[in-house]
């Protein structure tokens, strides 16, 4: 027959052994991802901040306040747990410069790459329906503008969430392999994204890890998942401005002649 009493005493062996820091940061993460479900999301704003705006500025402020919380809940609420509450500096949790050199490398390998992958993928009809996302920046280059850098926002605070609290805040359980700790629910998140960049966001999510976990710096990221998108948007809106679909050299030469 169980014992009660030992069963107890063997779930409390068991919690004393569960490192306090990578428990927190593991269920922190999902419950942060639901915080900004819940009070970041663009109904929200519609229905009760929007109308203090005018109409015109009403949706891409909407997206803006999707962005600047995650900024909040990605990056803000994160540091102040792991530097407040584990006592950890900067350097050891991402936040450092870490190794520049090879970060400046990765830029410029990855700039042409991405630039020229976008630019493939933009030709599908999955990924002009989907960006940008804020369909209105498609046909207002203002509203594109300050659509594209309250996004950096969002980077900064989905980067570091995935590739600096999770990363760097459980490496001291699992060593290397918090690289794939964190790209797993990365690649989750991306359920509802087209067939290609599900695909794309599990290999992506890793190598980015990875480039991220060689650079002791999540801020390599940022730049790197930004301009993805941006691209992405810029491909999209200039191909639905001049209903170019190509990607031949000369598609691309008449992209920018509407």
């Amino acid at each position: 027959m169980i014992s009660f009493r030992e069963e107890l005493e063997r779930l409390r062996t068991a919690l004393r052994r569960v490192d306090r820091q990578t428990a927190w940061v593991l269920t922190v993460a999902g419950l942060l991802v639901f915080l900004h479900q819940a009070v970041g999301s663009r109904r929200l704003f519609r229905g009760e901040l929007a109308h203090l705006f005018p109409e015109y500025w009403q949706e891409v402020l909407a997206w803006t306040w999707r962005f600047g919380f995650q900024g909040v809940a990605g990056f803000v609420i994160p540091v102040l747990i792991l530097t407040l509450i584990f006592k950890r500096k900067p350097a050891e949790i991402g936040l450092g410069r870490g190794d520049l050199k090879f970060a400046r490398t990765v830029m410029l390998v990855y700039l042409p790459l991405v630039a020229t992958g976008t630019w493939v993928l933009s030709a599908s009809g999955d990924f002009q329906s989907a960006y940008p996302h804020f369909r209105g920046a498609a046909s207002d280059w203002t509203l594109l503008l300050v659509y594209e850098i309250s996004y950096l926002a969002y980077w900064i605070g989905w980067e570091y969430l995935w590739r600096g609290f999770v990363l760097f805040g459980t490496s001291h359980t699992f060593g290397v392999h918090a690289i794939f700790v964190q790209a797993l629910p990365f690649a989750l998140l991306h359920a509802s994204k087209p067939i290609p960049e599900q695909m794309l966001s599990i290999v992506g999510g890793i190598a980015l890890g990875a480039v991220v976990w060689r650079c002791r710096s999540f801020w390599i990221a940022v730049p790197i998942h930004a301009l993805q998108m941006a691209f992405l948007d810029l491909w999209s809106t200039l191909r639905m401005r001049t209903g170019v679909l190509g990607i031949a050299p000369s598609d691309f030469i008449d992209i920018f002649n509407p």
